[in-house]
């Protein structure tokens, strides 16, 4: 049950990344919005990840929420930011993705 909640905690993480960003190009109103969807999203990963590292290994746990963050960002970059699409961009979230699947799969 904690690995779903760690990997919840990584949704969330994009999230507020993504309302980051969201906000950057905001204005007024629009903008506060974002940020507080920001903040909000921030509290929710924080507290998730604090309930998964009671049960997983901290390290691994960290390593898989700012892997599933990294990963799921690059992907909003590109696909709602304009983010360059490079071979190499996409080989090392590639590699990224398979370390987090590994970490996994050596846990408990």
């Amino acid at each position: 049950m904690n690995w779903i909640i760690l990997i919840i905690a990584g949704l969330f993480e994009v999230l507020f990344t993504t309302c980051l960003g969201k906000a950057k190009a905001a204005t007024g109103t629009d903008a506060y919005l974002w940020y507080a969807g920001f903040f909000i999203s921030l509290v929710v990963s924080m507290a998730l990840l604090m309930k998964a590292t009671q049960t997983l290994p901290l390290g691994t746990a960290y390593a898989v929420w700012t892997g599933i963050g990294a990963v799921g960002t690059v992907l909003i970059g590109i696909f709602i930011f304009n983010d360059p699409t490079t071979f190499w961009r996409l080989f090392f979230i590639t590699t990224l993705i398979g370390s987090i699947v590994g970490l996994k799969m050596v846990s408990a």
